[in-house]
C-alpha cells in the first residue's frame, strides 16, 4: 500500500469517508462545504466544485483529523 496515492478521490467518497469519520455537513455556502466533528479544533472546508479532491486538500484535512496516510488508505478502501 505504500505506493498509492492520495490523488483522484472522488469529492463524492471523500465526502462518504468523511460522514464514515462521524464528521457532519454543518454549512454549505458559496461553493464551500463545511464538515464539523465536536472532537475537531476547526471545520473541514471542502470546496464543492472541486472533482477529484486536491491531493494537498486531502493531505491537509487529514492532519486535522490526526490520521496519516496509511490509516486514510487503509480505511477508505475498506468503505
Amino acid at each position: 500500500m505504500s505506493g498509492q496515492h492520495l490523488r483522484n478521490i472522488a469529492l463524492d467518497d471523500y465526502r462518504k469517508y468523511l460522514e464514515y469519520l462521524g464528521c457532519k455537513c454543518t454549512r454549505r455556502k458559496g461553493g464551500h462545504e463545511h464538515f464539523t466533528r465536536s472532537d475537531l479544533s476547526r471545520p473541514l472546508t471542502l470546496q464543492s466544485h472541486i472533482d477529484p479532491v486536491p491531493e494537498f486538500i486531502i493531505k491537509n484535512r487529514l492532519r486535522i483529523l490526526g490520521i496519516d496516510r496509511k490509516q486514510f488508505l487503509e480505511q477508505y478502501y475498506l468503505m
